[in-house]
C-alpha cells in the first residue's frame, strides 16, 4: 500500500515537473518571439525611415540636378539669341552700309553729270525751245551679257531709262510722267517726259553702252508735250 501511494507521488511529481518545463519553454518562446518582434519594429521602422530619408535626398538631387540642367539651356538660348540678335544687328547694319554707299555712288554721279558743260545745238523740230548736248556718263546697269531693248513698263531697260532722264531732266524719278519711249535706232530710244504737273516736257536721247547702261545724248525741252 505504501509502494503505490509512493508510486502515486512519483507520478504527480513528475507531471508537475514536465508541466512546469512546459510553461517555462513556452515562456521562453514567447519572450523570444517577442523579443523577434521587437527588433523587426524597431530596426524595420528606422530602416523604412532611412529608405524614405534616401529616396527624398535623392528625389531632391535629382529635382537640384533638373535645375542645374535647365539654367544652362536657358542661358544658352539666351546667348543664342544674342547673337543672333547681334548677327541680325549686323546683316541690317551691313545692308544700311550698302545702301549708303549706293546712295552716295549715286548722288556722286548725278552731281557729276550736274556739272557737265553742255552744248547748245539745233532744235530738231519747231516744238523744241531749247536743245543740248553734254558729254555725260551712263547711267550703270544690272544688266549682263548682250543687250536686247525691252520697252515693256516695269522692265529693267525701263527702270534704268527712267533714270538717266532723271539724272539730266533735273526731274525726280517719283515727279515723272514718262509719255513715250521709243526706238531711236540700233541700241538708242528717244523718251519723252514731263513732270506730273506738265511744267515742263523734255525729249531725250539715250543710247546704250555694253557693260556702262544707258547714256544720254542730246535733250531737248518742249514748247508742248506731242505724246500727250
Amino acid at each position: 500500500m505504501s509502494r503505490d501511494m509512493n508510486q502515486t507521488r512519483s507520478d504527480k511529481f513528475e507531471k508537475r515537473r514536465k508541466s512546469t518545463k512546459a510553461i517555462t519553454i513556452g515562456i521562453i518562446a514567447a519572450s523570444i518571439l517577442v523579443i523577434i518582434l521587437l527588433g523587426i519594429w524597431v530596426f524595420g521602422g528606422s530602416g523604412g525611415k532611412e529608405q524614405n530619408a534616401n529616396e527624398n535626398e535623392n528625389s531632391s538631387s535629382d529635382e537640384d540636378s533638373d535645375f542645374l540642367i535647365t539654367e544652362p539651356d536657358e542661358e544658352e538660348e539666351e546667348n543664342n539669341n544674342s547673337t543672333d540678335n547681334e548677327e541680325n544687328g549686323q546683316d541690317e547694319q551691313n545692308n544700311d552700309n550698302n545702301e549708303q554707299e549706293n546712295e552716295n555712288e549715286q548722288n556722286e554721279d548725278n552731281e557729276q553729270n550736274n556739272n557737265v558743260e553742255t552744248e547748245s545745238v539745233e532744235p530738231s523740230d519747231e516744238n523744241v525751245s531749247d536743245a543740248y548736248t553734254g558729254n555725260w556718263d551712263p547711267i550703270g546697269t544690272e544688266q549682263e551679257g548682250p543687250h536686247t531693248t525691252t520697252y515693256d513698263d516695269g522692265s529693267q531697260d525701263r527702270i534704268e531709262i527712267k533714270e538717266a532722264t532723271s539724272m539730266v531732266t533735273g526731274i525726280d524719278a517719283d515727279n515723272m510722267v514718262e509719255w513715250l519711249v521709243e526706238n531711236g535706232g540700233d541700241q538708242k530710244v528717244i523718251a519723252t517726259v514731263s513732270d506730273k504737273d506738265e511744267t515742263q516736257t523734255f525729249r531725250v536721247y539715250l543710247q546704250w553702252v555694253d557693260g556702262e547702261g544707258w547714256q544720254p545724248t542730246k535733250v531737248e525741252e518742249l514748247i508742248e508735250n506731242d505724246k500727250k
